[in-house]
């Protein structure tokens, strides 16, 4: 007597192409990333990539921001922009990373946001994107 069997088969139709030399993996064209309205994954990768940096730069591991973005192999002041990002208050920080609230600015007004008092960086970041739910 045979069995069920005890394997299955997914397809995920995703495509894989080179780009600057490198595999990518695509997903299909019509796949819609944010149809709910969610965080952007790439402000979530800035925000892990700038508290890296910032432990190590903590570390003493590189003495200027210069030295950490000769190390990175990129320019100084994309690191330094991005940096800025580890520094955002700490409810924004909650509200980007645990609940994944979108947004109102982009990546770089957010780093421009965290030259803010932190009572006011909560407002600048979120409320357009309140009232676009609303």
């Amino acid at each position: 007597m045979i069995g069920a069997p005890d394997t299955i088969q997914v397809f995920a139709p995703l495509k894989v192409r080179k780009k600057n030399g490198r595999p990518k993996i695509l997903p299909p064209a019509d796949y819609l990333p944010s149809e709910d309205q969610t965080q952007d994954p790439h402000i979530l990768r800035a925000i892990g990539r700038a508290w890296s940096w910032r432990r190590r730069m903590e570390a003493s591991e590189f003495g200027t921001v210069r030295d950490l973005a000769i190390a990175v192999n990129l320019a100084e002041r994309h690191v330094s922009r991005q940096l800025r990002l580890a520094y955002l208050a700490p409810e924004v920080l909650k509200r980007l990373v645990y609940k994944r609230d979108a947004v109102a600015v982009t990546e770089i007004n957010l780093s421009n946001c965290a030259a803010l008092p932190w009572a006011e960086q909560e407002k600048v970041a979120f409320d357009n994107a309140e009232q676009g739910d609303a």
